[in-house]
């Protein structure tokens, strides 16, 4: 199989060459365009999570030898959570290349969070299977970079978080809307609005709506230490 030319160019991002294209293939297709000939990236993305988590749990054990495993287990989250998938996703160009169905893409598919976190997962795997453990472990070290060592201020609750930061300011406790709710009941996506009391706002879209509230928390969180 000939890749694409965008496809092509990705790879050289990602610095991996596939001798199987074909995972890289269906690595960046969504369920909305799958078909008998066309997988989907469903079954790549169950693998690629634990190939993540083993990576990451190992790097966290060598980057400190006395942590407990109270203090590894938020940093860990921290790594591999739906977000932070979908922000390496970004820094990587992902969305770019991802093959959606027509709906999906007319609905912003390229730029919601769960999709980009699943679309990397599936990479990791299609790395995995094509190149094997050092190649995935390389690739997710590189994208992951200086991620990993400032994991610790990164590791608490987002919801908890912004709570205290707002009650540090004598202001009410965040509250969280679900804005909308779309796809099948087996498979919904909801988005979530979190609102401080001067109208401070973000939001987010997930498959689970913690999530989605936590990922909204965290959005605010970033811009307010951001300004």
């Amino acid at each position: 199989m000939k890749l694409s030319a965008d496809l092509a160019a990705f790879t050289a991002r990602i610095g991996h060459e596939f001798a199987r294209p074909e995972l890289l293939v269906q690595a960046v297709t969504h369920a909305s365009l799958s078909s008998a000939t066309r997988p989907d990236n469903q079954r790549l993305e169950f693998l690629g999570d634990r190939v993540l988590g083993l990576v990451m749990a190992e790097a966290l054990l060598g980057a400190d030898g006395t942590a407990a495993e109270g203090l590894l287990a938020p940093r860990f989250n921290a790594l591999v959570r739906k977000e932070t998938c979908a922000d390496v996703a970004r820094d990587m160009g992902l969305g770019e290349v991802m093959k959606l169905g027509r709906s999906e893409m007319m609905s912003g598919g390229r730029r919601k969070e769960a999709l980009l976190g699943d679309a990397l997962e599936a990479l990791i795997a299609a790395v995995y299977l094509d190149g094997g453990f050092g190649a995935a472990r390389s690739m997710i070290l590189r994208m992951w970079g200086g991620r990993i060592a400032a994991v610790e201020q990164d590791s608490r609750d987002a919801k908890t978080a912004l709570q205290e930061w707002a009650q540090a300011r004598g202001m009410a406790p965040p509250s969280y809307v679900e804005a909308a709710r779309e796809g099948p009941d087996h498979q919904p996506v909801f988005t979530v609005r979190v609102e401080l009391a001067d109208g401070t706002a973000a939001t987010s879209t997930a498959g689970a709506k913690r999530q989605a509230e936590q990922m909204a928390a965290r959005a605010l969180l970033d811009r307010l230490t951001e300004s």
